[in-house]
């Protein structure tokens, strides 16, 4: 079985994902305070962990290929880390201008999620496609050299 064979589970679990998120913040837009804070907790500790086994991966990658990948996984958690911190700081505010100033940051944090994530998906294709075009030379070279 080659590598490739598994790209459509991977992408179909990839597609899951973004269908289980957008439910999530479709639900998260009616939903109290506290369900909302609940929410957020969970997704901050599944983000941490991806950002922990990302930094792993880091540092006991052996190619340097995987290890800019998951570097550059690594770097992407650490900068969503702090959107709990933000939140925390948010319910201590008071002051309506600054509230919508936070307000709009904020959204606009998570449009550029929304684009590095684009960009992830196109890298991805990119990626496995060359993977693809990287097996089926191989596999040609290793049917040539079994005919001669």
């Amino acid at each position: 079985m080659t590598q490739h064979t598994d790209f459509s589970a991977r992408l179909d679990d990839l597609q899951q994902r973004a269908a289980t998120a957008r439910s999530a913040v479709q639900a998260a837009a009616t939903e109290s305070d506290a369900q909302l804070r609940q929410r957020i907790d969970r997704a901050q500790a599944n983000l941490d962990q991806s950002g922990e086994n990302a930094r792993q991966e880091a540092s006991q990658a052996a190619d340097s290929a995987r290890a800019k990948w998951a570097q550059l996984k690594a770097d992407a958690a650490a900068k969503m880390s702090d959107v709990k911190a933000n939140i925390d700081k948010r319910t201590r505010q008071v002051d309506a201008k600054v509230a919508d100033d936070d307000a709009d940051w904020a959204e606009a944090d998570a449009a550029k999620a929304l684009d590095f994530a684009d960009w992830a998906v196109e890298s991805a294709q990119l990626a496995m496609l060359g993977a693809i075009d990287a097996r089926a030379y191989a596999d040609k070279l290793a049917k040539a050299a079994d005919n001669s």
